[in-house]
């Protein structure tokens, strides 16, 4: 019976190792599709350095965060490879908080990033999920081992305009990319807040930065992002905030995060994060 039960626990053994093996093959093979039409969507930078002769006309709060966290004649960022380690909240309505490490591929021009997540649910069981905007298109696709599909959303304007908004709030960590040369128009709301607009394609959407004392990003905010509830997408408010800035390859960015969803009854948190490491590609 010994002899039987351990051939039986070798067996299921190595068809879990198999199984963990072909999903990591398979999951890293979407990475690499992705990450190429990633970089076949690039546009080429034209204003390749960094003029605060071009900020005189901003909101003054906008101006004091530019001149705090870029330096004049820097070059401006092309691109971006971030890793994080964090928690992530895997319950539409509990608190089921799960460790993650992702690494991240952001292009500032087309705007799109794909990041690459592993939340580990239980001990050597981790949910794959790749969170992306590409040439336009948003994509959310979650997957158990790399393997099994537990949600898969792309192809809507919803969740299009929803990634967009992602890769907008997070430029924070690639400051440059929120230069009016680089397509952001911003408004002044007031001595603390202004609002900025980007488009992409058909896409157009202002968002609410607010800004430290010292001249540094709080906060960015929206009155209606797509969440998904029971699988369906439902518009709610949503926020993201920043803080423990450190100076990386000549900017001021924060290293640590929090983002969460706005709701009636209160603010739920689901994503918290730190940067392990990041680097820079810049315009040549």
């Amino acid at each position: 019976m010994k002899t039987k039960l351990s051939t039986a626990s070798l067996l299921f053994a190595g068809i879990v190792v198999a199984a963990v093996g072909i999903g990591r093959m398979k999951w890293n093979a979407e990475t690499r599709e992705l990450r190429t039409r990633l970089d076949a969507a690039r546009h080429p930078i034209t204003s390749k350095t960094v003029d605060f002769n071009t900020l005189s006309s901003l909101p003054s709060p906008v101006q004091q965060f530019f001149r705090t966290v870029l330096k004049d004649g820097q070059p401006m960022v092309a691109g971006v490879h971030v890793r994080h380690q964090g928690t992530f909240n895997m319950s539409e309505s509990d608190d089921k908080w799960y460790p993650f490490t992702s690494d991240q591929k952001v292009v500032t021009q087309r705007p799109g990033f794909d990041w690459n997540g592993r939340i580990g649910v239980l001990p050597g069981l981790n949910v794959h999920v790749h969170d992306a905007y590409v040439a336009g298109d948003g994509i959310l696709h979650a997957s158990l081992l790399g393997l099994f599909t537990v949600a898969h959303l792309h192809g809507s304007s919803d969740v299009a305009e929803g990634e967009l908004m992602r890769f907008f709030a997070e430029a924070a960590w690639y400051p440059t990319a929120l230069l009016p040369s680089q397509g952001v128009r911003w408004h002044a709301v007031d001595a603390n807040s202004a609002q900025a607009t980007l488009e992409d394609g058909n896409i157009k959407l202002t968002l609410l930065f607010t800004f430290s004392n010292a001249g540094l990003i709080e906060s960015v905010r929206t009155d209606a992002r797509g969440r998904t509830v029971n699988g369906k997408i439902v518009q709610t408010p949503w926020q993201g905030r920043f803080w423990n800035y450190t100076q990386r390859a000549g900017m001021s960015i924060p290293l640590d995060g929090e983002v969460k969803w706005m709701l009636p009854e209160g603010p739920k948190p689901y994503w918290r994060g730190h940067i392990a490491e990041i680097a820079y590609e810049f315009a040549q």
